[in-house]
C-alpha cells in the first residue's frame, strides 16, 4: 500500500520548498521582488517535477514489495541554495531510501530510472501545453500559462538529465549499472531536451514546431 511517514511529508514540503527557492534565484537573480514574483511560477514545475520524481522511485519500490520513505538531506539542501547565487543549482535535497536485505541491479534500476523518465514525461507534457496555448499568446492567461510550461519544461528537462549523470549515489549509477543502452538512451533524450532548451529557447522550439 502506499503510505507516507509524518517525517516524509516535512522532508518533501521543505525540500519542495528549498527547491523551488533555488530555481526562482536562478532565474530572477538576486532581485528579491523578482524572486517573489517568480517563486509561484517556478513551484508548478519544480512542484510537479520534484514530486512526482520521488514518487516515482517510491511507487516502483513499493510495487516490488519493498517499504520506501523519501529522506531530507539538510547538506544538499544548503548547497543547493548557494549554487543557486552562482548561476547553476545542484539539486540533491534528499532521496527516496528503499529498505531490502537484497536486490538485483536490474530492480535497483528499475526503482532509479523512474525518477527521471517522470521528469521527462513531464517535460514532454509542459512542451505539448506550451504549444497548444502559444497561438493565443497574447491573453492574459494564456501568456501565464505559457511561462509555467516554458519553465516547467525547462526545469524538468534538466532534472531528468541531471539525475541521470553516473556519479556517487545519483540515479544514473544504478541505471548504468543495470542496463547501459537504456542509461544512454535515456540521458541522450534528457540531454537533447536540457540543450534545446538552453540554446534555442522554448518559444523558438515551440514556434518551430507549429511552423511559424
Amino acid at each position: 500500500m502506499f503510505k507516507f511517514t509524518s517525517s516524509e511529508v516535512r522532508d518533501l514540503i521543505i525540500a519542495f520548498f528549498v527547491i523551488s527557492l533555488c530555481f526562482a534565484i536562478l532565474y530572477a537573480g538576486r532581485n528579491a521582488s523578482g524572486i517573489i514574483t517568480m517563486l509561484p511560477i517556478v513551484m508548478v514545475g519544480v512542484g510537479l517535477g520534484f514530486i512526482l520524481h520521488e514518487l516515482g522511485h517510491k511507487f516502483v519500490s513499493m510495487k516490488y514489495g519493498y517499504w520506501a520513505e523519501f529522506k531530507l538531506w539538510p547538506q544538499g539542501l544548503i548547497f543547493a541554495l548557494l549554487s543557486s547565487f552562482f548561476g547553476f543549482v545542484f539539486a540533491a535535497p534528499g532521496a527516496v531510501y528503499t529498505y531490502a536485505n537484497y536486490m538485483t541491479d536490474e530492480i535497483n534500476g528499475k526503482i532509479s530510472i523512474a525518477g527521471p523518465i517522470v521528469n521527462i514525461i513531464l517535460a514532454l507534457l509542459f512542451l505539448a501545453v506550451a504549444t497548444m496555448v502559444y497561438p493565443s499568446i497574447y491573453s492574459t492567461t494564456s501568456a501565464l500559462i505559457f511561462i509555467v510550461c516554458s519553465l516547467g519544461y525547462s526545469i524538468n528537462s534538466f532534472l531528468a538529465l541531471f539525475n541521470l549523470i553516473p556519479i556517487g549515489n545519483l540515479d544514473g549509477s544504478k541505471v548504468l549499472t543495470w542496463n547501459f543502452g537504456i542509461w544512454i538512451i535515456t540521458i541522450a533524450v534528457a540531454g537533447v531536451l536540457t540543450a534545446l532548451s538552453m540554446t534555442m529557447g522554448v518559444e523558438s522550439i515551440v514556434r518551430l514546431i507549429l511552423g511559424i
